[in-house]
């Protein structure tokens, strides 16, 4: 890779904008919103300067967004990749501020405007990186530790790997590999997913995806998970908001002294400060207070004590570093959230959790459950549940073309434009409907 006199790349231009939706392997794993399809959507973006420096992102896939950063190119190309201040004044000027209202009820973040900018701010400080040398960690204000550790992310699963296999199983796979496509429904596969997950990847902390099934089934399986790891292994919960309060309390109270947290139990920041107050146990959250906007309520009413950011979701990398201060200022903690994703995320992770001025939480992954990825060299490795920082500059990874054409190709072939895992839960069991509160 050949990088360009700084000097000479003051007046930086965007000459050229490149968008992939792609399609990913996701085995069926269960959530508060249904199932998993076979393919989880990501879109890779692609920014090229006038001399051929290229700075790359990826974000969440959805045929909106897609076509909402099509519509922004005639905004971005021509831009200095340096002024992301002006960048964003102007997105956000053509496409109207959104408001956190707009998020929706589902598990993961239906916003548009956030999405589109902090696909192009991580894929701007690549090329910053590029061009002055320096990993994207330094643009953040410089690393604070050389790996940043991560925590096991366990669902509830019906059988098999999705993709074309469906729910095909290998019969000679072992470890982890078997572990990924095996059925986990009861508290004791909760505990022999985990366990081998974590002989896999070395977590030293845990949490499961709850709110798939009954509330004393989950809380089963972590009194199961705590028998198994002792108490040296913290472990979460996150049920994603569709218990009622009076279940959030009484689970919660069975659950004091075993969870290190527990995300999300009940619905918005009124709810959860209810909860907080009955019990002995810090609240989290991804979904009640998901922007600048909701902070001033949240600390008002005491909502939770740790929000788990997510640059995808917060406007960006350098937002999540405001957003980090913040916390400090207001004696919140931080954790950071995931969706399925490659290497190109998780790199932008990894960054932005060495950056932070205090110790996060380790951070959410999906990053197991996924077997395709688009960098060169491929899979990232963990050491000891830990990423260590990559060295280069921007963000530390290429895209690897043959890879994100098959990815692409994938896109074009499952027929998938959007999430919904309401329908794909309705292949296993027809009528289910998607409820914001269940029990």
């Amino acid at each position: 890779m050949t990088l360009a006199n700084p000097s000479k790349l003051r007046g930086a231009e965007i000459v050229e904008m490149r968008i992939t939706p792609i399609a990913i392997v996701d085995p069926p794993l269960l959530n508060a919103a249904g199932l998993h399809a076979p393919y989880a959507l990501r879109t890779v973006l692609e920014l090229v300067t006038k001399d051929n420096i290229s700075g790359i992102s990826e974000i969440p896939g959805n045929v909106q967004t897609n076509d909402a950063l099509d519509e922004a190119k005639s905004i971005i190309i021509g831009q200095d990749p340096f002024q992301l201040n002006r960048l964003k004044k102007r997105l956000e000027e053509h496409f109207g501020q959104e408001s956190a209202d707009e998020r929706g009820d589902a598990p993961w973040d239906q916003r548009k405007l956030v999405h589109i900018f902090s696909a192009v701010e991580v894929a701007c400080l690549d090329i910053q990186g590029k061009v002055s040398g320096r990993p994207v960690v330094d643009l953040l204000g410089g690393k604070m530790r050389d790996r940043v550790p991560f925590a096991a992310y366990l669902f509830y699963k019906y059988e098999g790997v999705g993709g074309e296999l469906g729910f095909d199983t290998d019969p000679n796979a072992q470890g982890w590999a078997k572990a990924r496509q095996a059925q986990a429904l009861s508290p004791e596969e909760i505990v022999a997913q985990a366990q081998a997950m974590c002989q896999e990847y070395g977590f030293q902390s845990i949490k499961l995806k709850g709110g798939a099934l009954e509330p004393q089934r989950e809380v089963d399986s972590m009194l199961a998970l705590r028998e198994a790891f002792g108490p040296e292994v913290p472990l979460r919960l996150d049920p994603n908001a569709i218990w009622k309060k009076e279940t959030a309390i009484e689970a919660g109270r069975q659950l004091e002294g075993v969870l290190e947290y527990l995300e999300d139990p009940v619905r918005g920041q009124t709810a959860m400060a209810e909860v907080r107050k009955e019990l002995n146990l810090p609240l989290a959250t991804n979904m009640c207070t998901t922007s600048f906007e909701d902070i001033p309520s949240s600390i008002a009413l005491g909502s939770e004590d740790i929000i788990l950011s997510d640059h995808h979701f917060w406007g960006g990398l350098r937002s999540s570093m405001e957003l980090a201060r913040i916390c400090d200022t207001f004696g919140r903690r931080l954790s950071m959230h995931s969706n399925s994703h490659l290497g190109i995320s998780l790199a932008a992770m990894v960054h932005l959790g060495a950056a932070l001025p205090t110790p996060p939480y380790p951070l959410d992954t999906h990053y197991p459950w996924q077997s395709d990825e688009v960098i060169v060299g491929g899979r990232i490795s963990f050491e000891e549940g830990a990423v260590k920082v990559p060295d280069g500059p921007g963000l530390g990874v290429e895209l690897d073309r043959e890879a994100l054409e098959k990815l692409h190709q994938n896109f074009l072939k499952c027929g998938l434009t959007y999430r919904n895992d309401e329908i794909e839960m309705q292949k296993k069991q027809p009528g289910w409907k998607f409820q914001a509160t269940r029990w």
